[in-house]
Formats: C-alpha cells, structure tokens, sequence
C-alpha cells in the first residue's frame, strides 16, 4: 500500500477511474467529430497504470463497451487485468441518458459491453456504473437479472446541476439534446441521497449499492477532478479539504468510495478540444504530483481497494434496504 503502510485498523475504501474516452467526452458534449471515435485510452492506461503501481494501489476501471471493441485499444485495455485491477461495466455507447432506454435496449447495452470487455480482459463484468451516474430502475432490473454483485451510479452531490451547467454552457445542442443530458452528473435531488451503502430491492432480489462519496453532510464533491480544480486556486486549501473530508468519513464510518477521471491523469497535449474543463491548463507532471500525493494521503487513512472488493467485505453487514422511488425515473 502506499507509503509502505499496512497497518490492519485501517478502515476499507475503494478507488475507482471512470474511463471515459475522448470521444464520449465529445458525443456528451456535442463537439462534432466524435464519431470518428478519437482516443486518449492508451496514454490514459499507461500515465494511470504507472502511478497506481507506484503507490501499490489497485483499483476498478469501469470500462465502456464500444472502446473495448476497437482494435487500436485492445493492447492498452489488456494490461489492466494483469496488472492487478478490477473491470466493470460501464455501458456500450457511454450515452447518459441510458434511463430513457427500453427494457430491451438496456439489455442489449449491458450485454453488448459484457462481451467486448470480457473479449479483451478475460473477465466478465458483475459490477456497474452508468455514464454521467445515470440510474432507473429498469437497469436495476437487468443487473439484478444478470447477476450483478454492485452498482455505483450513484454521486449524492448538491453540485451536479451547477457542474451540468458548466459542462453545457459551451455546447450548441439542440433543445431535444439538452433534454437528454438534463440528468447529467445528478440532480437536486440526488444531491439528498445517502453516501453510504445499501441494497436496492428490485423484483424480490436486491443489488448492493456503493455511492461515490461526498462530504458528509454537506454533500459537495470529494472526487479527484474536484480536488485539482481547488488546487488550481490553492493547494494547501485543497489538501486541507481532502484531509477533513477524510477524517469526516472516519468519523461517521463511512469507508469512502473516491473516484478517478481519466482527465485527472491527461493533460492538453492528449486531449486538446477539452480545454475548457478545469485543471486541463495544468502542466501534465505537476497534476500527477498532486494526484499521487492526495492518494497517498488516501491510502494512509483507509485500506483502499477496488470496489468489488469494497461491496464484497460488507455484502454480510446489515445494508439499508431501499426500493426504487418513482421520482428516480422521470426524466
């Protein structure tokens, strides 16, 4: 673990990156080219796998479907695995409005990421994520029905629509578009969700949920995107935060689920039409200082671990039972 630290208190936590590429940040975005599927996967897997290996960390790649099925990607995604990380699903078409689908577009979507990340890792996925946390309760369904150990869609964060609404500002979609991504990184009323694990009880079967974590009780974005754009102001300030955030989780027992962006590794050289996102300005060696130092601090409070190994250390504890509300379905 990082910083040679083993010590067996050490609350459980988990880490995980959602590798999202290039150009699903586009498609999301509406940035024409997109379809021409640009790719920032194999500096991503190498910058990410080198840094974690550093710091004796591993992690879930929540990994989209339609990337494990190009071949220029295949080399990159095939290291993971044997580099001691965890794989999970995180859709085909990476499109966050997956909570307007069908039943049987879900199933398709599922399956179809099933089979490309399994025909290129040697694992067949049993956890989830959607793409810009989208949720229903028709996904919950088909994870449950596939036999899906967990789902992590979930971010219980007060700024999802301020931060949808930076992402947006700069986009000339149309209003049916703008309509599709109305549910992008979550809602107000997310913003009131729990951050600490739960089972949802769906048909009679029920599949644990491990929240990406929040402040508690404030709510308000831990992830680490959201510590390097404060860095960007002050450094001490963002390490101060990550800190208290820290000893609040230890607090309140919740063993902290942090997440990583693909973007939290990448700098302007790999991905220049994502400028305007907060941090990209930095210099590519000094962001990934700063990653590796708030991970070592994250190591040095928790025992960190990938999120299947988080769910499946508290799959026997007595979880929350929560059913799906009809309000997580509107859209």
């Amino acid at each position: 673990m990082a910083g040679g630290l083993n010590a067996d208190d050490r609350p459980i936590a988990s880490l995980s990156l959602d590798a999202d590429n290039l150009w699903a940040y586009m498609k999301v975005h509406g940035d024409p080219g997109w379809e021409a599927m640009p790719s920032f996967i194999e500096p991503l897997v190498r910058h990410a796998l080198h840094d974690l290996d550093a710091l004796g960390l591993r992690i879930t790649w929540f990994i989209v479907g339609a990337d494990a099925d190009r071949k220029e990607n295949v080399d990159a995604l095939s290291a993971i695995v044997p580099s001691g990380h965890e794989v999970a699903n995180h859709s085909y078409r990476h499109e966050p409005w997956l909570h307007r689908y069908s039943a049987e577009e879900l199933e398709t979507e599922i399956s179809r990421a099933e089979d490309a990340i399994e025909s290129v890792t040697g694992v067949r996925t049993t956890g989830f994520r959607g793409p810009g946390y989208s949720l229903s309760t028709a996904t919950l369904r088909v994870l449950v029905r596939r036999g899906y150990k967990f789902d992590a869609s979930t971010l219980p964060s007060i700024v999802g629509p301020l931060a949808r609404a930076y992402y947006m500002r700069t986009t000339q979609l149309s209003s049916d578009q703008l309509s599709d991504r109305s549910r992008l990184f979550g809602t107000w009323r997310d913003g009131l969700q729990s951050i600490s694990p739960y089972r949802w009880l769906v048909d009679g079967r029920s599949i644990i949920e491990l929240p990406i974590t929040t402040a508690p009780g404030l709510h308000i974005p831990m992830h680490m995107s959201y510590l390097l754009m404060l860095s960007e102001r002050s450094p001490a300030a963002a390490r101060s935060y990550f800190r208290a955030v820290l000893k609040a989780c230890r607090v309140v027992g919740v063993g902290p689920s942090l997440l990583l962006h693909p973007l939290d590794f990448l700098s302007l050289e790999d991905a220049p039409q994502l400028g305007f996102f907060p941090s990209m300005g930095m210099p590519a060696q000094l962001k990934r200082e700063r990653v590796r130092e708030y991970l070592t601090l994250f190591a040095r409070n928790f025992r960190v671990v990938p999120v299947g190994e988080h769910v499946a250390a508290i799959s026997d504890k007595d979880l929350r039972i929560k059913v799906p509300s009809s309000g997580m379905d509107k859209t």
